[in-house]
């Protein structure tokens, strides 16, 4: 089973980072690769940028639109997902674990499992790592700039 693990800290607070994390609809003002939350294919979105375990959060990458549905809530430490619909993967799974550094940012450890699907999803583990990557450290330059730090 292929696998993820990418890492980035930042110099925002672990409420700055957790904030943006749990609000699927700040997503793409974050993260370079996702273009937009399509909202009429998600479903369970907390209308206060809290969005709850079951929430199935569509986003779109160029054409193509990925589901992800949250299975684990804990504030401020941990979020994780599974795949809801994706065309490239299935039984993928990722976990965001937020921990507060002696500084005062927050660093990120957010990794994932997966299995391929026949056709392009051999790719995934040539190009996924690498976008995971962008989107920690997205994550991370948004958060500071938010933060205030």
């Amino acid at each position: 089973m292929p696998q993820y693990r990418v890492n980035a800290t930042t110099s925002a607070p672990l409420f700055t980072v957790w904030a943006l994390l749990a609000d699927g609809r700040s997503w793409p003002r974050w993260a370079s690769g996702l273009d937009e939350l399509v909202e009429h294919r998600s479903s369970g979105l907390g209308p206060d940028g809290r969005d709850g375990v079951g929430a199935v959060r569509a986003f779109r990458s160029g054409r193509a639109v990925t589901g992800e549905r949250l299975t684990e809530l804990v504030p401020q430490q941990r979020m994780a997902y599974e795949d809801a619909f994706n065309l490239a993967m299935k039984d993928y799974r990722a976990v965001v674990e937020l921990e507060s550094t002696p500084e005062g940012g927050t660093r990120i450890d957010w990794h994932g499992t997966w299995n391929a699907k026949p056709g392009i999803g051999w790719l995934t583990p040539l190009f996924l790592p690498r976008i995971m990557q962008r989107m920690a450290d997205d994550l991370a330059a948004h958060a500071a700039r938010a933060g205030g730090a």
